[in-house]
């Protein structure tokens, strides 16, 4: 029996009645409605955000009458809650998903017009109620008109939740999802300021002090701090992908993987798959990317990037592009599969991303381009132990050293390149090395780079093979008497496992020299030792030294 997934589908009602596999996460409902009156959930893009959201609103929603949705599921076993909740509240849902604009001005817009449809939603209700007076029906019939100013829009939720309870006796449920996505795109297109502005007011008005909440739920990727879209909120309870609450309500686990495939008979998929999709620590649990789990499964187990390509990625080139070569030195030990300790910020501060490295760190790790095996709280705050998660991220980084690399060269170019290196061809890949040097890379990065930046260079240049299955890449690893530079591990005898050493010069005379030294000590301090112990037999040695664009190469196999 083939599974179906509801790959690309958010809506919950239209994803149970059509009948598609459902991974229950239910309980959900439960575990907000213990919660305090305020939930706010950071979680990766893709993990399963909105379809969650979509869940709760049916089940809370008083105009929907959806109790055989959830009539197979877990949650209808808490009978006693089911029966005091389900259908009880007014529901004001609104996504920012797709508030992605190039002005502060367009992004106004289309907010202005996600709140004008939720109003348009209650509309025939309560323009015909006869609980709401005048004034609450002139005001309604501003926003539908779009005759509202900047702060009528921002008491809007404030406004609506006021009508909603006084036509229905009943307290509002408002469930927002995706609420830092404008505020992202702000800080990328240039009109953060603006934009904070704007959901600092929507949001306190909706949530502070808001006599008419019974509960709010929101999601995001990020938790953004010092805008005080919170502030003096002291009903509000937050879980990022640090806290084990929640953790198993977004992504799938182990069990629901190893459950999918064997209904799929892909069971024999399993390592390979968890090698792509899984690794990303919430908390105490270990999930899997749900996204790419079910587009995996719907191409019938194969294998590729899933989840990276629902997006550009624009602010992370962004932000990689400006980064030090002490950064670009970290991320490099990455790819080559180390980890580093870092401390974290569970508040991401967008004002700090160009001031603080370590503010970027936090974000890609909130964002889910990195993870994390431990973290302790420190002193100086939560010191993380991080890692590239799988290899579906490893690639996304690979595509951006490869997109750098082709706004100079063509992609075939760079293949060429690469190619020439792994068939042994150095007169070839000396020649394009050249080239990059030359066309590339920036006379004023070279003026004081040191030895660790050829080292990075190099690297992120070949990184594309760590996410091929016939190629691994270590870097800086202990074997003989020392610490190799980096090695391409081949996992075919026919092609040869590559082993550079690096070395930095002050003068283009001794760049000759230089290169024979690093040459020879691959062999005085046995780094061949893990490559053989390991199985590689047919072993390229390469010797590389830098002086500015200059440099030397000596080989010997």
């Amino acid at each position: 029996m083939r599974t179906r997934l509801p790959v690309g589908y958010s809506d919950f009602k239209e994803i149970i009645d059509e009948g598609f596999d459902f991974v229950d996460k239910s309980l959900l409902i439960k575990t907000i409605l213990e919660d305090d009156k305020v939930v706010l959930i950071t979680r990766p893009r893709r993990f399963g955000k909105t379809l969650n959201m979509s869940m709760l609103r049916y089940f809370f929603d008083i105009n929907e009458h959806a109790a055989d949705l959830f009539k197979n599921l877990k949650i209808a076993e808490e009978k006693e809650l089911v029966e005091k909740h389900q259908g009880q509240y007014p529901v004001i849902f609104l996504t920012f998903k797709d508030i992605k604009e190039n002005t502060y001005e367009e992004a106004y817009q289309k907010i202005t017009y996600i709140i004008e449809m939720v109003y348009v939603q209650f509309s025939n209700i309560l323009l015909s109620s006869d609980r709401l007076t005048a004034y609450h029906k002139e005001r309604i019939n501003d926003i539908l008109a779009r005759k509202a100013n900047q702060q009528d829009v921002e008491q809007s939720i404030l406004f609506l939740s006021n009508c909603l309870h006084e036509h229905y006796g009943k307290k509002v449920c408002i469930l927002i999802d995706e609420y830092d996505t404008p505020v992202q795109i702000g800080y990328l297109k240039k009109y953060y300021d603006e934009i904070a502005g704007l959901f600092r007011n929507l949001l306190g008005a909706a949530l502070k002090d808001n006599p008419y909440l019974y509960k709010a739920v929101l999601t995001g990727i990020l938790r953004v701090s010092k805008e005080s879209f919170f502030s003096g909120l002291n009903n509000l309870s937050v879980y990022s992908i640090l806290s084990s609450e929640y953790g198993d309500y977004f992504g799938f686990t182990e069990d629901e993987v190893s459950a999918l495939l064997a209904k799929s008979n892909l069971q024999t998929k399993l390592e390979e798959i968890r090698s792509w999709y899984n690794g990303y620590q919430i908390g105490n649990h270990r999930i899997y990317n749900p996204w790419s789990i079910a587009s995996c499964i719907k191409k019938q187990g194969e294998m590729d990037i899933y989840w990276v390509n629902t997006s550009d990625n624009a602010l992370l080139k962004d932000l990689l592009a400006n980064t030090s070569e002490d950064f670009k030195t970290q991320l490099e030990g990455l790819f080559a599969g180390q980890t580093f300790s870092q401390v974290i910020n569970e508040h991401v501060v967008f004002s700090g991303l160009n001031m603080d490295e370590s503010a970027i760190w936090s974000l890609f790790f909130m964002a889910g381009y990195l993870t994390a095996d431990s973290f302790e709280r420190t002193e100086q705050g939560l010191l993380c132990q991080l890692r590239i998660p799988n290899r579906e991220i490893r690639a996304l980084y690979r595509q951006i050293i490869e997109d750098w690399l082709a706004s100079g060269f063509s992609i075939v170019w760079y293949n060429t390149f690469i190619q020439s290196l792994l068939d042994g061809n150095i007169p070839e890949f000396e020649s394009r090395l050249k080239q990059i040097l030359e066309q590339t890379v920036s006379v004023h990065d070279l003026d004081h780079a040191p030895e660790a930046f050829y080292h990075g260079l190099i690297v992120g240049m070949t990184a594309s093979l760590g996410n091929r299955k016939d190629y691994s890449i270590r870097s800086n690893r202990e074997s003989g008497y020392g610490r190799y530079d980096y090695m391409i591990l081949s996992h075919h005898k026919d092609k040869p496992t590559i082993i550079f050493e690096f070395k930095k010069v002050s003068a283009d005379s001794h760049l000759e020299q230089s290169a024979q030294e690093a040459l020879s000590q691959i062999d005085s301090r046995s780094y061949l030792a893990e490559a053989k112990q390991m199985g590689a037999s047919n072993i390229l040695k390469i010797g590389l030294a830098f002086s500015g664009k200059r440099f030397a190469l000596v080989y010997s196999i």
